[in-house]
């Protein structure tokens, strides 16, 4: 059995148990999310509405904010094994916590934001810590080897916790229990987690990194400057801001539209069965296509498409406003653009990381994916907000969607256009004093950059010398 998995998934001797390890860390904490989002989105939706997600939205990427400022200080400071080990109990301790709060009478939908928020700390601050932990524990040949098989499982944690809240509905009413039981499953789930990792990784020899003593205005000005002076991540930082108020608002108006059609505990059947077919579709598209499309038009080309589907979903909101075509359009808009924006252009994103030197790749990678993500967040939620706001009070709530769609594609529009830069600059970005550390051998940075290799390429290592040559 272990020489069939072997060949399967391309491992050498002495790599699959470590593998597997690491992926049961995904699995799990996929597993976890998905549930954690799922009935969170549910209970907000009913006890608030869309504006009332809207809302918690944007609190809860202001915490992200804070939270990642705070992880900067410390991602390139500590041991990453005993960094991940730590945010594992966090979560048995916080899913305890939420649990008790569903306890206390009178507190309405706040355990369900409670609990919506710790679900984006799962999406955000752990994959964070495990891809930059994966980094230090392979060599960038390993890497683009072992990484799609280790990001292919995180997948599989996703379909088996939509899968468990798709029949979870029906449990809830043949066992006649509260949705918030589940709770105490993320618990357990955790708890496992926290088991796999000190028996299998503590003793795990991993790249050692520099201590770092930086202050947060240092920590957060160095990623700063290192974004700004290389001109396709300054206008890749643009396009990312504005993809994400992209992103942000489509996503409102798809809760807005479907939750109308599926109330109550059915609602949270439709968003496990939408979410389980989008990531079979996406489990496809990355094991088959994604490395594929990257290695065939290239790292900068790729980022042409996500911008392009924003545009073109928005168009398609707009021509279907109302009822079910406006549901199908909403769905498809959304579907299309996750698919592209988790597999596609997230690969490239985290590929194109590969050229931020080692010492500093943590807080770089950390401002891209946390601080901008935050940013855009926050600045769609406020621009979504402002328009109902307005639109109410100029009693025109029957048409406040046209205004803001109308929003997202003019934001979607400056991301072409700064997409266009990236690709313009791309090349010459990658002589920029600031990737000196880096470019040893022109024949290894375009190894390194013509090679697409899906979730896997978060960062990278050091180079382990023997293996490479």
């Amino acid at each position: 059995m272990s020489g069939f998995l072997s060949r399967t998934f391309h491992l050498r001797e002495g790599e699959g148990g470590l593998v597997f390890a690491l992926g049961f860390l995904l699995v799990a904490n996929s597993l976890a999310m998905q549930i954690s989002n799922i009935v969170g989105i549910a209970g907000i939706l009913d006890a608030s509405g869309p504006n009332g997600y809207l809302l918690v939205l944007g609190i809860d990427y202001t915490i992200v904010f804070i939270f990642a400022a705070l992880q900067s200080l410390i991602i390139d400071r500590f041991n990453r094994i005993k960094l991940i080990n730590w945010v594992t109990f966090g979560f048995i301790f916080v899913f305890v916590i939420v649990r008790m709060l569903f306890m206390i009478p009178g507190l309405g939908g706040f355990p369900y934001t409670v609990m919506y928020i710790v679900a984006e700390q799962q999406v955000v601050a752990y994959p964070l810590i495990f891809w930059i932990l994966a980094n230090d524990i392979f060599s960038p040949s390993q890497a683009r080897r072992l990484f799609p098989v280790i990001a292919s499982l995180g997948l599989v944690g996703k379909l088996l916790g939509q899968g468990i809240m798709f029949v979870y509905p029906s449990m809830i009413e043949w066992m006649r229990i509260d949705r918030q039981e589940i709770i105490i499953f993320n618990v357990f789930i955790y708890l496992l987690v926290y088991l796999v990792i000190q028996a299998r990784l503590l003793k795990v020899k991993v790249r050692e990194v520099g201590k770092q003593t930086e202050s947060l205005k240092d920590t957060f000005t160095e990623a700063w400057g290192f974004i700004t002076d290389v001109p396709a991540f300054r206008y890749l930082m643009l396009s990312i801001i504005a993809l994400t108020v992209c992103d942000t608002i489509i996503e409102f108006r798809y809760y807005a539209l479907t939750h109308a059609f599926w109330p109550g505990n059915e609602y949270m059947r439709f968003l496990s069965a939408y979410r389980l077919i989008t990531t079979l579709i996406a489990l496809a598209v990355q094991g088959f296509l994604t490395a594929r499309i990257i290695n065939a038009i290239g790292i900068k080309r790729t980022f042409w498409f996500l911008p392009i589907v924003t545009v073109l979903g928005t168009i398609w909101m707009l021509a279907t406003p109302l009822q079910l075509p406006g549901v199908i359009a909403a769905i498809g808009a959304m579907a299309v653009l996750k698919l592209i924006r988790d597999n596609t252009d997230s690969s490239a994103k985290k590929a194109f990381q590969q050229v931020v030197p080692e010492e500093r790749r943590g807080r770089v990678s950390m401002f891209m994916d946390s601080y901008l993500a935050s940013i855009g967040t926050v600045l769609g939620c406020v621009v979504a907000g402002l328009t109902i706001v307005v639109s109410a009070l100029a009693n025109l709530t029957h048409i406040d969607f046209y205004i803001y769609l109308g929003v997202v594609l003019a934001f979607g529009l400056f991301a072409v256009w700064a997409i266009y830069m990236v690709v313009r600059s791309y090349d010459t970005s990658l002589f920029n004093w600031r990737l000196k550390r880096r470019q040893r051998g022109a024949s290894a940075i375009d190894a390194l950059l013509s090679t697409g290799f899906g979730e896997a390429a978060s960062s990278k290592a050091p180079t382990d010398q023997s293996e490479e040559e």
